[in-house]
């Protein structure tokens, strides 16, 4: 999807990008866009669901102005791994470590969301900037959702299911993901020893992509 976000002072809110199942043990892939004071950069929330447990954030601070123009914003998700990609540049991967008992999104279909809401609770500068309603309305725009799925429904598709299925970084894909996780990444979990006291989550000790 293209997104282009609210300009102006949007401290508090949230727009959001993402792909959810229902019910207390959800599963979900987004994007979260968290709004800012004029003049302060913005933020490019990431975050996966198992199960109903989150806790998987990466951030990045964009290498543009997200609220200018219209930027591309894709999520792959297959029994492989997911990779969140911006502008058909990989910025993050989760791979499939289910066999070793990770959990993954594999289980429950996934609908796409789009919204913006109210988090001025976390979203801008850990809640220190609130939501200023004499800013609204509010407004991201958003154009060419593209959705492409591959279906195992038949013999025809059923090679190209595998591909997708198999389907991993380019060695050129991952140079441009270290580029810009080198210079953008401003917080990943699995870097956060004080708040796993050390224990961190398991995919962490893991290849990441």
């Amino acid at each position: 999807m293209h997104i282009k976000l609210v300009p102006g002072n949007s401290a508090g809110t949230v727009t959001a990008y993402f792909l959810s199942s229902h019910g207390d043990n959800h599963d979900e892939i987004d994007f979260e866009f968290l709004g800012n004071v004029s003049g302060e950069p913005y933020i490019i929330h990431t975050n996966i669901y198992t199960d109903g447990a989150g806790g998987r954030e990466q951030q990045f601070y964009p290498w543009f102005n997200p609220t200018l123009d219209y930027h591309n914003y894709t999520i792959q998700w297959n029994p492989s791994q997911v990779v969140w990609y911006v502008d058909s540049i990989p910025i993050r991967v989760f791979k499939n470590y289910k066999s070793e008992g990770i959990p993954y999104p594999s289980k429950q279909a996934m609908k796409v969301y789009a919204s913006i809401w109210n988090a001025d609770s976390w979203a801008t500068r850990g809640g220190l900037d609130k939501l200023d309603w004499n800013k609204a309305p509010f407004v991201a725009k958003l154009r060419h959702f593209r959705p492409r799925a591959c279906m195992y429904n038949g013999r025809d598709n059923i090679r190209t299911c595998r591909n997708v299925e198999n389907s991993q970084l380019s060695k050129v894909e991952r140079r441009k993901m270290d580029k810009i996780r080198d210079k953008y990444l401003v917080y990943d979990y699995c870097t956060d020893f004080e708040r796993y006291k050390g224990l961190m989550p398991g995919e962490c000790l893991k290849p990441q992509y």
